[in-house]
């Protein structure tokens, strides 16, 4: 890999791991562009830390009221910290059932789910959704103080279908929490938090791909170079979602889903099963 080609791959990680377009299908495209197939997921995982590391910093005042009204709640039982220890607990309720779900349909979902058809379909159905949830769902008033487990466990579930590829996690859970009548402020805030565990876990279980051959691979200073540049264009992502959702265009990433699945859909040989 060359030092352009890991800026590349850093900048298209960045600005689609949190945009409602899927970056799974951008970093298919990207690979399939550069010509290199990955050995195992390391290298997706290794990026994906740095967009993590991004929405730590850009929301870490909103986390750290989190898991301090949580923990103060616990011990002290106050009122003032009722709120934030249950969206903390709405955070791992929907995070647990991803986890349990995904691992369970990620295990059986089968290589058909992996042709460049399926993907090309699995954007068709993002961009769809997002036109509904813009175009014909009333935004609801719902926020932290007024969610319930039923929000959680339904929000959850939806996080779950990011498992097949060419669904987009950030759209799939800000277009059900929009759904279940969350606030814009709140969907945005309650996506991007659930994208921690979510992500980090996913890690955890990608631990046996990290190897001295991704390395030799990949290169150390193009690693090094990729996670910083991911983590720039991540930031830029967060914000340009943001204030998007406040101008309410939705639309443009929905035309754009369009656009991506009929570029996978006549790109990619037919024939061929994407190793994600």
């Amino acid at each position: 890999m060359t030092l352009f080609e890991a800026i590349v791959f850093g900048i298209i990680q960045g600005i689609t791991e949190f945009l409602p377009v899927s970056s799974t299908a951008h970093i298919v495209i990207t690979q399939l562009v550069f010509g290199y197939t990955f050995p195992g997921l390391a290298f997706e995982i290794y990026l994906h830390l740095a967009s993590v590391l991004a929405v730590v910093m850009y929301f870490w005042k909103d986390l750290w009221n989190v898991i301090e009204g949580f923990f103060k709640f616990i011990v002290k039982r106050s009122n003032e910290d009722r709120v934030q220890f249950y969206f903390g607990v709405y955070i791992l309720i929907a995070t647990v059932i991803t986890g349990i779900l995904g691992k369970l349909l990620s295990d059986s979902i089968g290589d058909g789910l992996k042709s460049p058809a399926m993907i090309a379909g699995a954007l068709t159905v993002t961009g769809f959704a997002l036109i509904f949830i813009e175009r014909f769902h009333k935004t609801g008033q719902k926020d932290e103080s007024s969610m319930t487990v039923v929000d959680a466990i339904i929000v959850g579930l939806g996080q779950t279908l990011a498992v097949i590829p060419g669904i987009s996690r950030s759209g799939s859970t800000l277009v059900i929490s929009l759904l279940v009548g969350l606030n814009r402020e709140t969907a945005v805030r309650y996506s991007f938090l659930l994208a921690i565990p979510v992500i980090l876990g996913s890690s955890v279980l990608a631990l046996d791909d990290f190897s001295a051959e991704m390395l030799a691979y990949i290169g150390p200073l193009n690693l090094f170079v990729s996670f910083i540049v991911t983590f720039f264009f991540s930031i830029l992502g967060i914000i340009w979602l943001i204030q998007f959702l406040k101008q309410s265009k939705l639309i443009y990433f929905a035309i754009y889903c369009f656009i991506v699945a009929i570029l996978v859909y006549t790109m990619i040989d037919p024939e061929t099963i994407i190793d994600i």
